[in-house]
């Protein structure tokens, strides 16, 4: 038998994700040893409750609640806590005293991520991140090392699970909005508070990931436009379908060039995309993630977004990574920020929308309208008009692309016009493949 040197692993957290995980590094150490080259002993699992319910009947005496303590005993800390706190003082803690860290923490990595990579590089340690973003879809790796000498264009892609799930419903089954997302959290997709990812703060974090890797860029969480699905209705799904559309939350990070030089855009929001675009068949609670470089051209990374076994065999990707780099030696790798972009606003992005009107029906209000378009440089690509029985007509326009600060100008100016009853709704067209 191959007798291997043995690395210390300190887990924190023995929720659905962790306690996978350290079933997982119990089950199959031997197999795991001679992929890595190294024993992974799992010397500990840091949890708040001891007798908290699990997923896995875990070992009582790999369980404590000194967390700190347990950290400090270890060459590599696995964090999978959530949160900010204590998580990034653990972390930070771990990086300082020599250990490398592996972490599925969306939130902590958008929200401190410049402050953990250089913790990381001052000791010439690795902080390792693969499950913070698209759960079991390796997709941190690729844009690090796979595609670190191609230049990527734009990241588009569906990043939260139970949003993907909630609007698939919408589309598959007519349902509302409420019923949906009900069913969501019947099925555990969807927390009791559902905010932040029906809100799309989940996603702008894993925005903030994507983009800052993508483009080299430091990209802070407050600097993604973010906006949720609360707004669609069944009314907005069936109007999509006659299109030929499906909607989606969509996370797109890209490269914009203008005349103020080459900026980055970072931002969440629901969107119509092309029933045939391949992001219009990831359904239920799939993730998927469109990459466009210029050499590489287009690329596609699907899978499971999240769920415990998924999530941790990323975690555990990350872990066999580190264990080589201990057995073969060197520093580990930087996350590189050297392009340093300027953040663009989102009135500066180019986009395109689609506005469904209640107007006046009688003769000239279609001008009118377009007249507004006009005076704010946006240009009309398509018009459908549906007569009804009452004083008003229904009219659905999309536009060509134009930046987002004019368009919300002709939004504002038809809010006030005097043959504009409402404003059913306005959702952004997202057509690029």
């Amino acid at each position: 038998m191959t007798a291997y040197r043995s690395l210390k692993v300190a887990l924190l957290g023995a929720g659905s994700v962790g306690s996978q995980v350290a079933r997982l590094l119990l089950e199959h150490g031997d197999e795991l040893a001679a992929r890595a080259g190294a024993r992974i002993e799992l010397v500990g699992i840091g949890v708040r409750d001891l007798d908290a319910q699990r997923d896995v009947d875990l070992p009582r005496e790999l369980l404590t609640t000194d967390l700190a303590r347990l950290a400090a005993s270890a060459d590599i800390v696995v964090e999978l806590l959530g949160g900010i706190e204590p998580a990034r003082t653990l972390v930070l803690d771990a990086l300082g005293a020599g250990a490398d860290v592996v972490t599925a923490n969306k939130a902590l990595v958008a929200a401190h991520g410049p402050e953990l990579f250089d913790a990381a590089e001052r000791v010439g340690g690795q902080l390792a991140f693969e499950a913070a973003v698209g759960g079991a879809i390796p997709i941190i790796r690729p844009l690090e090392a796979s595609l670190a000498g191609d230049r990527i264009t734009r990241v588009m892609g569906i990043v939260n699970g139970t949003t993907n799930y909630i609007l698939d419903l919408m589309h598959r089954e007519g349902a509302t909005m409420e019923d949906a997302l009900a069913e969501a959290t019947r099925l555990g997709y969807a927390e009791a508070d559902p905010t932040a990812d029906v809100e799309g703060y989940d996603a702008a974090s894993k925005a903030t990931i994507l983009a800052s890797l993508a483009f080299h860029t430091t990209v802070p969480v407050d600097q993604v436009h973010r906006e949720g699905i609360l707004g669609i209705t069944a009314e907005v799904v069936q109007q999509a379908e006659r299109d030929g559309r499906v909607v989606k939350l969509l996370a797109i990070c890209e490269r914009l060039d203008g005349a103020e030089g080459e900026r980055v855009s970072a931002r969440v929001y629901p969107a119509l995309i092309p029933a045939d675009h391949p992001l219009a068949a990831v359904h239920e609670a799939k993730n998927a993630i469109f990459v466009t470089a210029e050499a590489a051209g287009d690329l596609m990374f699907y899978g499971a977004g999240a769920g415990g076994p998924e999530t941790a065999s990323a975690v555990l990707g990350d872990l066999v990574s580190i264990a080589r780099r201990h057995v073969i030696g060197g520093p580990g790798l930087a996350v590189s920020s050297h392009a340093n972009l300027a953040i663009a606003p989102i009135a500066d992005v180019p986009t395109r929308y689609q506005l469904r009107l209640a107007v006046a029906d009688r003769p000239g209000v279609l001008a009118a309208i377009a007249t507004i378009l006009g005076q704010h440089d946006v240009s009309i690509e398509s018009i459908e008009q549906h007569v009804a029985d009452g004083p008003t007509a229904s009219l659905v326009l999309g536009t060509h692309a134009a930046p987002e600060g004019r368009l919300q100008q002709v939004v504002d100016a038809l809010r006030t016009h005097e043959d504009v009853a409402s404003i059913d709704h306005v959702i952004r067209i997202e057509a690029q493949a």
